[in-house]
């Protein structure tokens, strides 16, 4: 059987990728590493990864994961600060998803902290 690739673009088995981050066998090391686990969450419909991973000062109480979007494809555009040193981080994004046959993107900026000595996704903002 052949190895699924991960749905973060990255060209890895998600086995090796995102896969690990998921089922909480390891962290995420930077912030563009917990963004793209993130999309693979979304693409796969996981939202205890999504809450778990959210800031608690601005995650929601329930989430809708939007089981009628089929993401096709993430697209890193920029990133800044969120290395292994860092106590914060931004990711600018586009996420590519198909909705009742129509083609569109997500085009965010994201914050992502540490707090606990782990990655969080803080918020984000849809730039201009």
């Amino acid at each position: 059987m052949p190895t699924r690739r991960c749905p973060c673009g990255t060209g890895l088995p998600y086995g090796e990728c995102c896969g690990p981050l998921h089922d909480g066998t390891r962290t995420a090391a930077t912030a563009e590493q917990l963004m793209r686990s993130r999309y693979s969450a979304f693409a796969l419909g996981d939202t205890g990864y999504l809450l778990d991973t959210w800031h608690p000062d601005t995650r929601p109480a329930a989430l809708d994961p939007g089981r009628d979007v089929r993401w096709t494809g993430l697209d890193v555009l920029a990133t800044t600060g969120g290395s292994l040193l860092d106590r914060e981080g931004t990711v600018e994004f586009r996420a590519h998803h198909v909705v009742a046959g129509r083609v569109g993107a997500q085009h965010e900026t994201s914050r992502f902290v540490r707090d606990g000595g782990r990655w969080r996704y803080l918020d984000g903002v849809t730039p201009a």
